[in-house]
């Protein structure tokens, strides 16, 4: 499939409208080449995780400014927090909690040190590091937002669990997202066979899925919080993935560099 792919690119490039375009317009196509280059250091992989986090940060924003003006997400925040709240059974309540503690500082913790030390014996500086950015890094973003948004948890006058602290975003999810994803990513660059890469990331979706889905199931958060902390969540792995990526194919470019010298 590749080789049909790098095939037809060829054709594309022969083509002579695409000849002329080159030649129109050599400096942009360049710098447009370089972008969408897997080996430059400021190529694909910069591009793919910048438009990542744009796009994620563009829809928590958009969700934010919904849950701070009381649009009509927030209406269906309280909509469904009621319904499940009500529909709540003590079978369902023992398996959400169960699937809530994968996104518990606790078992976050758990499986970052985990995953920290595994890195240390196997050498891998640069996943340390990444993962040193992420998780801690993680946990202070989501204390500096709940602290700026300072939104009110759901209330109910049954409630299967009671907490303190801010809603706005969900630390569970995000916090899932972050760990859960991150381990998606490494398994990724490890796995040879796409069948196992996709299994990976699915993996970790149906986990993040289910730790959103069992907070606002408990009455712990709001949709608009979970959606909020994924959305986050996915934005600051996009940033720690390509800053660490970017620097360590810096640091290849100026080795190979040197040693061209």
């Amino acid at each position: 499939m590749l080789d049909h792919l790098r095939h037809r690119w060829k054709d594309l490039l022969a083509h002579p409208r695409v000849v002329a375009l080159r030649r129109r317009f050599p400096v942009q196509l360049e710098f447009l080449q370089a972008r969408l280059s897997p080996q430059e250091y400021l190529g694909l992989h910069l591009t793919i995780g910048s438009l990542v986090l744009i796009g994620a940060a563009w829809l928590f924003g958009g969700i934010a400014e919904d849950v701070v003006t009381g649009d009509p997400l927030t209406i269906v925040d309280k909509q469904l927090a009621i319904w499940f709240n009500n529909h709540s059974t003590p079978a369902l309540n023992r398996a959400m909690m169960v699937i809530t503690s994968l996104g518990s500082m606790l078992a976050i913790s758990g499986i970052a040190l985990l995953t920290f030390f595994v890195l240390l014996w196997r050498r891998c500086w640069y996943r340390v590091l990444t993962l040193v950015l992420t998780i801690p890094g993680g946990i202070l973003l989501n204390l500096l937002l709940k602290s700026a948004f300072t939104r009110q948890r759901p209330s109910f006058e049954n409630p299967i669990m009671t907490l303190t602290g801010h809603s706005f975003p969900s630390g569970h999810t995000m916090m899932a997202t972050l760990l859960y994803g991150l381990l998606a990513m490494f398994a990724v660059l490890n796995l040879r066979a796409w069948r196992w890469r996709v299994l990976a990331v699915l993996m970790a979706w149906l986990v993040i899925l289910m730790v959103g889905f069992s907070r606002i199931y408990l009455g712990a958060h709001y949709l608009s919080d979970v959606l909020a902390a994924m959305a986050v969540g996915i934005a600051w792995l996009a940033l720690c993935l390509t800053a660490v990526d970017t620097l360590r194919r810096h640091r290849i470019a100026l080795l190979s560099s040197k040693l061209s010298e």
